[in-house]
């Protein structure tokens, strides 16, 4: 048999593509190395921040518009919630990147907002201990979604509209052919007219382009669930989701969390955490008591009410580009394969569009929607973020 795509990687992604593809009546072919839903790559935690203000570059906003749209519609084709808009905090120093490039995003595309001052941020929320010298903008649109279910949902949804999904299943190989291209797994050898690869942080051990310019690079990442000492000031009506800049030590670092939902604690990361590149194949899985000092620093800083208990900690991995900004294009010699990659941990928000635009991307070679893509060429000029 020859599919008319195959997509390797069903992660968050690569589900999304698998589904946009097969409502657009193809036959579809799904291949993942682990257990569908695994927490072994870059898809999981239980809820991941979305954010419309985006202080990473304004030309992100119109994805985001349409990727809330189609958040939307596959939690109605899922029959469950999975997009949660309750608010969101971009916080650091009035200069930092962070609120500067929030505000320069809700200028841009008129964006509902409010700049608010330390003391403004610690009244209306009370799980925060702001220090004067920070302020945030508020946007009501930021929110969370829910990551495991959202990836579940997409499976689901392709597999209704007749797409294969072979989980545990390796892929080795994969050659360009003519018409199409041949994959080869710890299996059995596929054939397709396409080919979408969204392997997150095994990426460049599949695309020898995005090895040579590092365009994926795997790091380590830690995530912590604490027990919150005044759980209602952690709750989802009371706790906005929040992206904070900050400058513990005089070192410029980055923060996250999520208020607490599905499990008993809040959810907290630090961008980068350690800074440890690892081979996706071998990385040290368990968490340490350096990893629980390194996020503790910033809990007990800023949420003190939040400094209770461990609930749970775990691993996962941010594959980063130079600049942090995405890939998503077409494969430089084989046109026919096309690669989204590079997602550098800000990257989930945005999977029920660009699995839509994936598709789109496969099949006429081009995005009707997103024209102009450059931002996310594999071919751009490579150039190091701050």
């Amino acid at each position: 048999m020859t599919y008319d795509a195959i997509v390797i990687g069903i992660g968050s992604m690569g589900s999304s593509a698998a589904y946009h593809l097969a409502a657009r009546k193809c036959r579809v072919l799904g291949l993942e190395q682990f257990n569908i839903g695994h927490d072994l790559g870059s898809g999981h935690g239980i809820t991941r921040v979305i954010r419309l203000a985006y202080f990473e570059d304004p030309a992100y906003v119109p994805i985001l518009r349409r990727a809330y749209q189609l958040w939307r519609e596959i939690q109605k084709l899922a029959g469950e919630p999975l997009l949660f808009v309750k608010g969101g905090l971009d916080v650091g120093p009035m200069d930092g990147s962070v609120v500067a490039g929030s505000l320069r995003s809700c200028r841009e595309h008129k964006l509902k907002h409010e700049l608010l001052e330390a003391a403004e941020v610690n009244r209306r929320f009370p799980g925060w201990r702001l220090p004067k010298s920070m302020c945030a903008v508020y946007q009501p649109q930021g929110g969370f979604v829910l990551c495991d279910r959202a990836i579940i949902s997409y499976v689901g949804a392709a597999q209704t509209l007749g797409a294969e999904i072979r989980g545990c299943e390796r892929v080795l190989r994969w050659d360009g052919v003519r018409g199409g291209v041949v994959v080869r797994t710890d299996r059995g050898t596929y054939r397709a007219k396409r080919l979408v690869i969204t392997a997150g942080a095994w990426a460049s051990k599949l695309v020898e382009a995005i090895q040579a310019r590092k365009l994926a690079e795997p790091q380590r990442q830690v995530l912590i669930w604490t027990q919150p000492r005044t759980p209602e000031h952690f709750q989802p009506n009371t706790f906005p989701v929040f992206n904070m800049e900050s400058a513990l030590g005089g070192v410029v670092e980055r923060w996250y969390g999520c208020p607490v939902y599905g499990v008993p604690g809040v959810k907290f990361g630090k961008y980068y955490h350690r800074r440890q590149a690892v081979d996706p194949d071998t990385m040290d899985r368990n968490c340490d008591a350096e990893d629980e000092r390194v996020l503790r620093e910033g809990i007990a800083r800023f949420f003190p009410k939040a400094n209770g208990p461990t609930m749970a900690m775990k691993t996962c991995m941010f594959s980063l580009s130079p600049d942090k900004h995405f890939v998503i294009d077409r494969h430089p010699e084989f046109p026919r394969v096309t690669v989204a990659a590079g997602f550098s941990g800000h990257g989930f928000k945005f999977a029920s569009v660009v699995g839509e635009i994936l598709a789109e991307l496969a099949l006429n070679g081009g995005s009707a929607r997103f024209p102009d893509l450059r931002l996310f060429s594999m071919t751009r000029e490579r150039k190091e973020a701050e």
